[in-house]
Formats: C-alpha cells, sequence, structure tokens
C-alpha cells in the first residue's frame, strides 16, 4: 500500500494531492512499524517491571514476554538476560518457552541460551538453567523441561549433561524443518524433570 501511495504521487499533478499521498504513505509506515513492534516484540510488555531472579552465580532478569498470539512460531516465550551475581554484568539470554515441546517443538525444546563468546568457560549457561528451571516450576507451573543441542556444539552438551537430566535420543530432524535449513541436522534430546 506504501509503494501504491508512493506511485500515485507520480501520477497526481495536483500539490494537494501530493501531499496527501505523501500522508497516507507515512501513516502507513508509522502505523505498520508500530503493529510489528505491538505483536512481535511485547511492545507494551516493555514498560513492565521487570523481575530479577536471583541465583548463586548468575541471575536472570526478564526482558520481556511474548504470548502465543504475538509469537512468529504461535508459542508464548519469555526472554531473560543472565547476568553476574556479584555485579550484575550481562553474560547472556536464556528463553523459555511454555508449551509442551511437541511436535517441530520437541528439536528446539522449552530452553534456548547463549553465552557472550568472552564469557564462555564460566558454566553461567549451567547457572542459568539452574534458576530457569526453578522459574518454569515456581511460576509457571512446569515439571519437565525438554532442551536440546547440537551434538557439534560440545560446551552445550557438557552443560547439559552437567544438569543431569535424561538423554532421550540422538534424533534426525526433518528435512522440512527449519533447524534444517540452518544446518542443523541432528539434536541431542535431553529430558528434565523438575522437583525443587
Amino acid at each position: 500500500m506504501a509503494r501504491w501511495a508512493l506511485d500515485s504521487m507520480d501520477r497526481n499533478t495536483d500539490t494537494d494531492s501530493k501531499r496527501k499521498s505523501v500522508s497516507d504513505a507515512i501513516v502507513f509506515l508509522r502505523e505498520g512499524f508500530l503493529n510489528v513492534i505491538i505483536n512481535y516484540m511485547g511492545f507494551f510488555d516493555l514498560f513492565r517491571e521487570k523481575k530479577v531472579y536471583e541465583g548463586e552465580i548468575v541471575d536472570l532478569r526478564e526482558r520481556y514476554r511474548v504470548s502465543a498470539k504475538q509469537a512468529y512460531d504461535g508459542i508464548a516465550t519469555v526472554y531473560y538476560e543472565i547476568l553476574k551475581h556479584e555485579d550484575k554484568h550481562k553474560v547472556g539470554t536464556i528463553d523459555l518457552r511454555l508449551s509442551a515441546a511437541q511436535g517441530d517443538m520437541y528439536y528446539y525444546g522449552n530452553v534456548g541460551y547463549n553465552v557472550q563468546k568472552e564469557e564462555r568457560g564460566n558454566s553461567y549457561a549451567y547457572y542459568a538453567c539452574k534458576v530457569l528451571f526453578r522459574i518454569a516450576k515456581e511460576e509457571f507451573g512446569m515439571h519437565e523441561l525438554i532442551i536440546t543441542c547440537s551434538p557439534e556444539n560440545e560446551a552445550s552438551y557438557r552443560t547439559l549433561m552437567k544438569l543431569n537430566g535424561e538423554l532421550l535420543e540422538l534424533v534426525e530432524v526433518p528435512a522440512r524443518h527449519l533447524l534444517y535449513t540452518l544446518g542443523e541436522k541432528t539434536k541431542y534430546i535431553f529430558r528434565y524433570r523438575i522437583d525443587l
């Protein structure tokens, strides 16, 4: 529609018509941009006070929540920053997907994390998962989580083993799955029963 508004400017010779077309294009772009923010980034959630969940080595600070309706994949998700407990320095991110890990979600799992390259080797992902397990049970009533990793990600595999989960299987990701198109063709699938 914005393209239509801009194209119509070329056809109009009247200055008022050109102004109206430009104005319509700006309104369309502005409203479209706001729609993206509201629907996909949890815009109004940004103004809610963020909780900090303390752990022994790292804390998790909630960044934002995306409802199932807002999420591109239809899965409600909560995103957190991983902070060093001692000085609140951000070392990574972790997220919790609030659905049963079934179907295509089985290959993603309920938890995704990323530790900044310069902060790796300190077990921050392990400690962040421990805090996230507590959040999953206490705040969301989850008693079981699935976490996956690719076989070539040895650090993540060690983290998942250290968390004492049950290695369910090494599975081939279906060719139709997004992970497969991103080069992740096999996944270790771990199950964690949360009994805090």
